[in-house]
């Protein structure tokens, strides 16, 4: 699992039948400090978020197992949005005092 930021929503005129329906997000994955790390991904969103949230994501074949049909060609999915954390240098983040 790991941390993105929603950046963007990605509208596919074809996708997979067993796709139809489903919301897709591009994400910025982060490190625990809210950095970017690597380029912008596309995933799956069956919780969903919004622009702007923070949320932790499952890559590999585990990202198909957020949908009804396992056995969907899904790289990323979305598997829970983030309202705090906590590091011992301070900087974490609390989504209730996020402006």
């Amino acid at each position: 699992m790991f941390l993105g930021k929603v950046i963007g929503n990605l509208v596919a005129s074809r996708k997979h039948e067993d796709l139809q329906g489903v919301k897709l997000l591009i994400i910025q994955p982060l490190n625990h400090r809210r950095l970017p790390v690597g380029p912008a991904i596309v995933a799956v969103d069956s919780l969903r978020a919004g622009p702007g949230e923070l949320v932790f994501l499952e890559d590999g074949r585990e990202a198909s197992f957020t949908l009804p049909n396992t056995f969907v060609p899904v790289d990323a999915a979305v598997v829970g949005i983030v309202d705090q954390i906590d590091v011992t240098d301070g900087k974490g983040y609390n989504k209730n005092q996020e402006s």
